[in-house]
């Protein structure tokens, strides 16, 4: 890929309203084309190495990141019962509406996402003092 084809601008979003100011630098100018060669190969591998992997693990992959999620607003000191919810939820709709789809991870999703529901409910009865 020639470096001069990449838009800079669109790719490092020009038009949103964190990207340069009129008095301020544009973060797309800052970019030489040695550095957006190497961007653009990066992605372009990034990119074959998903196309390698098979959908079912990188799904299930996501799905351990939505698990994660959950932890972490589930077990803060303050929990995010919403954000926890959200999350949770998302993860449901994955092993309930994918079943014999997501390879050996399934068992796995289908654990963790027992036991966050089981954590859900112990942690909101702590934090209501039930």
């Amino acid at each position: 890929m020639d470096p001069k084809d990449i838009d800079l601008k669109a790719a490092f979003g020009a038009d949103s309203p964190d990207s340069g100011t009129p008095d301020g630098p544009d973060p797309a100018e800052d970019i030489d084309p040695a550095q957006a060669e190497a961007m653009a190969q990066e992605l372009s591998e990034a990119r074959a190495r998903l196309l390698e992997a098979p959908v079912a693990d990188v799904v299930v992959n996501h799905a351990i990141g939505l698990y994660e999620l959950a932890a972490i607003h589930l077990t803060a000191s303050e929990p995010d019962f919403d954000q926890t919810r959200l999350a949770v939820d998302a993860l449901k709709a994955l092993v309930e509406n994918l079943p014999g789809r997501l390879g050996e991870g399934e068992e796995m999703l289908g654990q963790a996402l027992s036991s966050l529901q089981i954590a859900f409910v112990q942690r909101l009865a702590e934090v209501d003092g039930t």
